[in-house]
């Protein structure tokens, strides 16, 4: 009796199939490396990362400073009378003594008619000697007088004249005076006995005549050397008025706002005093 054979079906797998297999992973594995090795640097940095708050707050800086950055390149120039503001801070400093006194020590209606002149008159003392001034930068001219404020373009501004008030002329025909730049006619004065032109004074170690004006070779004095300080501050306002009265950002409108906050307490002060005085 014959054993039989066993049939090629029932054999077990070769084993070259298998060991075929490692070397084809490693074959795929060996030039995946690189390319995960040169996309690695391109990896997106996360939202909260130090890195990114960084750029992002540089990006939000650069944007806020972009509206500023067309504005005016330097700040405002302020004029104002030196003059009238410390007078102004000395009334004010007495006129709270004496109504603050009347007040506490007072008898009667005292009290009542010292608070009401003080409303009256606080308001109108500061408005005619703190509060005007003149704000100028590259494209407006802001008037602050004592119970309006008017904004100028210098695009808008005809001309600046002195006689015996400094006053801005508008294309629309409207006039305002300069409060903060009060004319001095005896600084006028003083500033033309100092000037050789008009006195004829001997220049030293010249042959020139006394009556006879300013030597040849003499320094020219007349461009504002010699002038009253609100003529020297009128000076800069034309030149800066003949600078940038064209450009495109000198254009707009002219504003025109009220000092409701100095007008509704001296009223209302004024109206007080009246009943009081009325009643009394």
């Amino acid at each position: 009796m014959t054993t039989p054979e066993p049939q090629p079906s029932d054999r077990e797998p070769a084993e070259p199939a298998q060991s075929t297999e490692p070397a084809d992973s490693a074959s795929s594995s060996e030039p995946s490396e690189p390319s995960a090795a040169s996309e690695s640097p391109a990896t997106p940095e996360p939202a909260d990362s130090p890195a990114a708050a960084s750029a992002a707050a540089e990006g939000s800086a650069a944007a806020s400073a972009g509206p500023a950055a067309s504005g005016p390149k330097y700040a405002d120039r302020i004029y104002r009378s030196t003059s009238g503001f410390v007078g102004g801070a000395l009334i004010l400093a007495l006129a709270c003594w004496l109504g603050i006194d009347a007040a506490a020590v007072g008898e009667g209606d005292t009290p009542w008619l010292a608070l009401a002149a003080l409303l009256f008159l606080v308001p109108l003392v500061a408005a005619y000697t703190l509060v005007p001034a003149v704000y100028a930068n590259e494209d407006r001219l802001r008037v602050r007088n004592p119970f309006r404020t008017i904004t100028l373009p210098w695009g808008r501004v005809v001309s600046l004249r002195s006689g015996y008030t400094n006053e801005v002329f508008s294309d629309d025909g409207g006039k305002y005076q300069l409060w903060a730049l009060p004319v001095s006619l005896r600084a006028r004065k003083r500033a033309t006995r100092r000037d050789p032109r008009v006195t004829g004074d001997r220049a030293p170690g010249t042959g020139a005549s006394r009556r006879g004006g300013v030597a040849p070779g003499a320094p020219d004095r007349s461009a504002g050397v010699d002038r009253a300080p609100t003529d020297r501050s009128m000076d800069e306002l034309r030149e800066l008025h003949e600078h940038r009265g064209g450009e495109a950002s000198a254009q707009g409108e002219v504003s025109v706002r009220w000092s409701y906050e100095i007008l509704a307490p001296s009223l209302a002060g004024a109206v007080l005093l009246a009943v009081l005085l009325g009643l009394g």
